[in-house]
């Protein structure tokens, strides 16, 4: 009966696959550890692949070794931060560890944010150095002297090329807008030959799992940036679940689909990190758009492959589908938005591999949820059952800690080693999301009577686009700053492709006049183009509680009602 099952029952447990173990005895190495102990044991094994240039796990443990020294000369000690403003090229991999390797914090950045997003995420932080591309080296220049940063480090895309193409990439790389000359100033190093005169002999560091290894920028439910604490601990325990919840998968079998941006968390330990732990072999994909993702499947054969729903329909719609043979994928899982049943059956026709649906958050590590790679275990529209060592509650919305019974929706509550320490520098925030060792996720969900957990709702206003987190207060901000603007308010709308795009709703000011095109444009340089809104529709007044606040959910309910009206 619904009565007797409980969520201190576990009643995930009995649908777990075979060999999945509801406890792990985890073993204590931190991630620059475990990068050593690969490389002894597949030193000759192809680590990362980079636009056909591969790099074998031995080399990949000289140049973090080099490059942990460079920081080391530069002063960087346990503790001091350390920005990656990079998209997925191999000196992202090598400075993610490198910074860990000597106890510094790593602060991963999105390339595509704006100055004035990396401005608040590189003060906050406190980050000294930051390692960037040429395409960004002029802008960082720029932003510096407004943050803490005394030193940038900057590669190109043409420094890791296999032959001929590192002969023809200088050649026609800056008419395609793949280099940049970066103006001459001080303290600015270029990343080859900083590492040329570097020895590979760090200073030893004594790292604990209590330490901090990075700080992941997250907009949470209120919009405002905050870094979530990961400590050395929480990444080498997700790590090791991963490892767990895939039992028929073995060390230095595979290879990896790097598809998922490294700054991002779920990219970071679900591909990175998981590869490294696994000795897998690792393809880096630094424009994931549908065509590079075929071309890269179609040439090196990827095994396993994290991926997110706009990946998955970009290829499947993309006109070259048809003449890529993607049988050697085994491995599939899905995350950051829901992904359509349709979908889910074209490419498990399309790879022959079960894929799964999975659930995470920047404060989890990420992975907290998935399902069973069994395809009778798997349900489909279900975001899996907790993993090895995590527990998981639905519990009111109201008081937030009465469990709600197996069945009924309310808050997403989680525990386990993958949660993190807490919010930098944001005491206030860290209270209200973490209550007496439950991670409260703002996601609203329910469980059904086997274990398995669904999201009903998204965080309130959050928008998912494209497997990023849009928080609309970002781009609520930029519209009020237009002298034309009275009041704005910005919501999700489903997109075919992106899962989600952002539609603002707008009151202009008396006497005043603006176009879609208009606002739009008004965001350049303010926000990444990714939260660019798609829709603007202008209103004389926007729907408020009887306190002025603005009604979002009114809004959403009245676009669902015209889209089913169209439809």
């Amino acid at each position: 009966m619904t009565t007797e099952i409980t969520y201190q029952s576990k009643p995930w447990l009995a649908n777990y696959e075979k060999g999945v173990p509801e406890n792990i005895d985890y073993e204590e190495i931190c991630l620059p550890m475990i990068l050593e102990r690969t490389a002894r044991r597949f030193p000759d094994k192809m680590a990362l692949l980079f636009q056909g240039y591969r790099l074998n796990y031995r080399e990949l443990n000289d140049m973090v070794a080099r490059f942990a020294a460079a920081l080391s000369a530069f002063g960087i000690h346990k503790g001091d931060r350390v920005a990656v403003l990079l998209p997925n090229v191999i000196p992202c991999v090598v400075a993610y560890y490198a910074i860990l390797k000597i106890g510094g914090i790593a602060v991963m950045n999105n390339p595509l944010y704006s100055d004035r997003e990396l401005e608040h995420q590189l003060n906050d932080s406190g980050s000294k150095i930051l390692i960037t591309i040429d395409l960004l080296g002029n802008r960082m220049i720029d932003l510096r002297p407004k943050t803490n940063i005394k030193q940038i480090v900057y590669t190109s895309i043409g420094d890791y090329l296999p032959f001929p193409q590192n002969l023809l990439f200088p050649l026609v790389a800056k008419k395609k807008n793949l280099a940049a000359d970066v103006k001459a100033a001080d303290n600015v190093y270029k990343w080859k030959e900083l590492l040329a005169k570097s020895p590979p002999a760090p200073p030893d560091v004594g790292l604990s799992f209590d330490d901090v290894a990075m700080y992941q920028y997250t907009g949470g439910t209120t919009g405002v940036s905050k870094g979530a604490m990961l400590t050395h601990g929480n990444l080498s325990k997700q790590v090791q679940q991963c490892d767990a919840w895939f039992p028929t998968y073995h060390k230095g079998d595979e290879v990896m689909l790097g598809a998922l941006p490294i700054f991002h968390v779920f990219g970071l330990s679900c591909a990175m990190n998981f590869a490294i732990h696994m000795g897998w072999g690792h393809i880096l994909i630094p424009k994931p758009q549908p065509k590079p993702l075929l071309d890269a499947i179609k040439k090196y054969k990827p095994t396993f492959t994290p991926l997110v729903p706009t990946m998955i329909i970009g290829m499947l719609n993309h006109p070259d589908i048809d003449r890529v043979d993607m049988t050697s994928i085994k491995g599939c899982f899905s995350a950051s938005a829901p992904l359509p049943l349709e979908v889910m059956r074209d490419f498990e026709n399309k790879t022959g591999a079960v894929i799964v649906e999975a659930y995470g958050l920047t404060e989890t590590s990420p992975g907290t949820h998935v399902n069973p790679c069994v395809y009778e275990k798997r349900k489909v529209g279900s975001i899996g059952v907790p993993i090895s060592d995590t527990e998981c509650r639905i519990v009111d919305l109201t008081d937030r800690q009465t469990d709600v019974p197996v069945g009924e929706t309310g808050e997403i509550l989680v525990k386990g080693p993958q949660v993190m320490k807490g919010y930098w520098n944001n005491p206030e925030e860290t209270a209200n999301t973490l209550i007496d060792g439950w991670l409260h996720t703002g996601d609203i969900g329910k469980m059904d009577e086997e274990g398995y957990f669904y999201i009903v709702d998204r965080k309130k206003d959050m928008i998912i686009s494209g497997g990023f987190n849009v928080y609309p207060r970002d781009i609520e901000e930029v519209f009020y700053e237009n002298p034309k603007v009275q009041e704005a308010t910005a919501i999700g709308i489903p997109h075919p492709t992106r899962g989600e795009s952002v539609k603002v709703f707008v009151v202009i000011k008396q006497g005043e006049t603006a176009t879609q095109e208009e606002l739009i444009e008004y965001c350049e340089g303010k926000i990444a183009k990714h939260k660019f809104p798609t829709e603007v529709e202008f209103r004389n007044e926007l729907p408020k509680t009887n306190v002025g606040k603005i009604l979002k959910k009114t809004l959403r309910e009245e676009e669902t009602a015209k889209r089913k009206n169209r439809g």
